[in-house]
């Protein structure tokens, strides 16, 4: 069954569609002829501009950006901040910002598998680049930032990892951090026990065999956000194109790769064919042997690695004039994408367990989208006690990654701060509504996951997991209501109120 979006959202087909939409916004892109440096002063400029998440202050939520003059590269734009507010989300998927996580979770359901075209139709191919040609190099093809002055190297943030399984031929898509490390050479970091691609990897490389793939970027907003998607709401062998398809209502479009054995995104600005290499790998900092690889979402940058593996680059295709679409790592951005998958994971989950209890769901963006969510749970019959805990308990399962869980009533806005805060206040005593859970595999970014933190973490990446419970006992909810106020027109006073 469709999805119900709003007709203009239901328009967009590619990246250039959806700019074209919110340019017609007042407030939702800006865009500058000043020359930027592709190396850290793009994303510095942008820090202030939009940034938010997790950046280091000064940073704001504010408008994606376009920067047309990139130093170096006469004929490739960048844009930044595409998804770094939930309000531009929403109005890129069509539906209210607070329905978001429901949205995605009805999509899943609506899953609408992608199709393949020919090459005629495949925009991402006007332009080609093979590596055999003898002047390839793609540092000079594509002008990936870095974040900050100490990153490893320049990265391909927003690169759509597309591959099929070696032994059974099912299809999967995944972002992952992306290194330029020569002119046909790029490092891939894999979180370990991670995504699906990364078992394909290792699937080839047993075999001893390299894995095709392709690295597309600059695509359909829907495709960016339904590629973070997770087990167990997408098991292997769910392609999570099959959600951007149903989120826009008709199937994703790939085509065949010109160089190797997989398939690309019809639409996209940027392709990057190639192959991961067996049993090759290659230090992420090998240049700059300072131990630091970029910001990741945790608001930190992450820890270089020391053996990763190496795709080789056989072709770059893509449209005439190409937008290079990128991310901060830490910004209101990855919340975007990887949170609302991760509500709507949560919703699911919830849901089939007790039907109606759990109202919302919002990844917090201090928790990058991935460590904190806070959950709107209703208590209606006395039985309900101790249910939202459970709620919390098919949270941490619904989502491996995250850290920790706050529980509110359903009179509390979940996506203010200050009332989340409040009801931790009023409703929260840490004696009894504490629920720690330790020893648990969370995730290697969190810096305080580690035994030099705690005694009680035996490896990196253990946590101890924690509800927040901030929900008022059913037998006291008569003491805690808040005190209602008139409904009243607020437009015939201010007009122009909003």
């Amino acid at each position: 069954m469709p999805l119900d979006m709003s007709p203009a959202a239901n328009q967009i087909t590619d990246l250039r569609s959806a700019l074209e939409l919110l340019s017609q916004i007042p407030g939702q892109l800006v865009t500058t002829d000043e020359p930027v440096d592709p190396l850290a002063e793009l994303s510095g400029v942008y820090r202030y501009v939009g940034a938010g998440g997790t950046v280091m202050r000064p940073t704001r939520e504010g408008p994606a950006m376009i920067f047309n003059a990139v130093k170096g590269y006469d004929d490739v734009r960048v844009v930044i901040g595409l998804l770094a507010s939930r309000k531009r989300v929403a109005l890129l998927l069509g539906c209210a910002p607070e329905a978001l996580g429901a949205h995605l979770k009805n999509a899943v359901a609506s899953a609408i598998q992608p199709v393949t075209v020919g090459q005629d139709k495949a925009l991402c191919q006007e332009v080609v680049h093979r590596a055999t040609d003898p002047d390839f190099d793609i540092r000079k093809l594509l002008p990936a930032p870095t974040n900050t002055e100490e990153d490893a190297g320049p990265y391909i943030t927003m690169g759509h990892l597309y591959a099929a399984d070696p032994e059974t031929g099912e299809t999967d898509i995944t972002i992952h951090r992306i290194c330029v490390q020569d002119k046909d050479e790029l490092s891939i970091y894999f979180v370990p026990g991670g995504r699906h691609i990364a078992a394909m990897r290792e699937k080839a490389e047993a075999a001893g065999k390299p894995l095709p793939l392709t690295i597309n970027i600059g695509i359909d907003p829907a495709i960016n956000v339904a590629a973070c998607f997770e087990p167990p709401t997408t098991p292997f062998g769910f392609d999570e194109l099959s959600i951007a398809g149903a989120l826009r209502g008709r199937p994703v479009e790939l085509v065949d790769a010109l160089t190797v054995k997989a398939k690309g995104i019809a639409n996209a600005e940027i392709v990057i064919e190639g192959e991961l290499l067996p049993n090759v790998r290659m230090r992420e900092d090998r240049f700059k042997q300072n131990g630091k690889a970029m910001p990741e979402f945790p608001g930190y940058t992450g820890g270089a690695q020391m053996e990763l593996p190496v795709f080789k680059v056989t072709a770059v295709t893509h449209r005439r004039h190409p937008i290079l679409q990128t991310v901060i790592g830490p910004s209101e951005e990855h919340v975007s994408m990887a949170g609302i998958p991760t509500e709507a994971s949560i919703l699911g989950m919830v849901e089939r367990a007790m039907p109606g209890k759990l109202l919302n769901v919002y990844a917090h963006p201090s928790g990058g989208g991935k460590y904190l969510s806070v959950l709107q749970f209703k208590k209606s019959i006395p039985s309900d006690e101790g249910r939202q805990r459970q709620a919390a308990l098919l949270a941490f399962s619904a989502f491996s990654e995250l850290k920790h869980v706050i529980l509110v009533d359903e009179d509390v806005d979940i996506f203010d701060t200050n009332d989340v805060l409040w009801a931790m206040t009023t409703r929260f005593q840490g004696d009894i509504s504490t629920v720690f859970i330790p020893g648990v595999r969370c995730h290697p970014l969190d810096p305080s996951a580690r035994p030099d933190f705690s005694p009680s973490i035996r490896a990196p990446g253990i946590s101890c997991k924690t509800i927040f419970d901030c929900t008022v006992p059913f037998d006291l909810k008569d003491r805690f209501q808040r005190s209602k106020f008139m409904e009243v027109d607020v437009k015939r006073f201010l007009p122009d109120f909003e």
